[in-house]
């Protein structure tokens, strides 16, 4: 028998539970503090060494690399292990799917990840924790080990496009997925938000699963407003009954 493919787009309200404060929900960080977002903007990070020192300190203090994954994580994780073929479209930087379970090649990170580095010269990559443990010892501005240029999160910071094979890889997720579930997610912010609608135009049944409305809800055929961290157990443990 063939199972249907589920395709999971999480945001940011997968992972509250886990202590990391989403971006643009009522506490957000871009609420409480609009100047934190030139520290994760391109333009200027790249030209100006105080952002830069900022935006270090700040990666010091981040708590996503401390985070461990919650039970929404674990359920989708679980769904994959009982041979259901998901797919996780993913929207947060945090790396906690695959914390929680699921095979890194079945997780597309369209933001990028916060566990590495990469230099804006010469590409190469690293640990986040090798990185901070240099600004520990006293670097504010770690430059690239290999080539001296820029250091910075391998995440898209505002001004950035999204990589074109990950993109081009989750639109033919949405596409070919029999079932799409929106988790956490405001679906303001395209291109991703425009993936719920893409698979819904190609007969998905689309699940939104947040506590806030989305510009997606009249298209949905399901909306859960409930916690997602006990929605979300329930809604695998339905799709893995087939």
């Amino acid at each position: 028998m063939n199972r249907p493919l589920v395709a999971i787009l999480s945001g940011a309200g997968i992972s509250t539970d886990s202590g990391i404060p989403d971006y643009r929900g009522p506490n957000g960080l871009w609420r409480r503090d609009p100047g934190a977002e030139k520290l994760v903007t391109y333009e200027y990070y790249m030209d100006d060494p105080e952002i830069r020192r900022r935006s270090w300190q700040m990666r010091r203090e981040n708590r996503t690399l401390r985070a461990e994954p919650n039970a929404a994580h674990r359920a989708v994780a679980e769904l994959e292990r009982t041979g259901v073929p998901v797919r996780v479209i993913t929207q947060n930087v945090d790396g906690l799917h695959q914390l929680a379970g699921m095979p890194a090649r079945k997780v597309l990170e369209l933001h990028g990840s916060a566990r590495s580095v990469v230099c804006t010269r010469c590409h190469a990559r690293g640990p986040m924790e090798d990185a901070l443990a240099r600004v520990e010892a006293g670097e504010d501005d770690p430059p690239c080990t290999a080539c001296g240029g820029i250091l910075k999160s391998a995440t898209v910071m505002f001004g950035e496009r999204l990589d074109p094979v990950v993109l081009g890889q989750a639109v033919a997720i949405a596409k070919a997925c029999e079932v799409f579930i929106a988790v956490g997610t405001s679906l303001q912010v395209q291109p991703a938000a425009g993936l719920a609608g893409l698979a819904a135009d190609h007969g998905a049944r689309l699940i939104i699963v947040n506590a806030e409305p989305t510009p997606y809800d009249e298209r949905a055929d399901e909306i859960v407003r409930e916690p997602i961290g006990t929605a979300l157990p329930r809604l695998m443990r339905r799709l893995s009954a087939g």
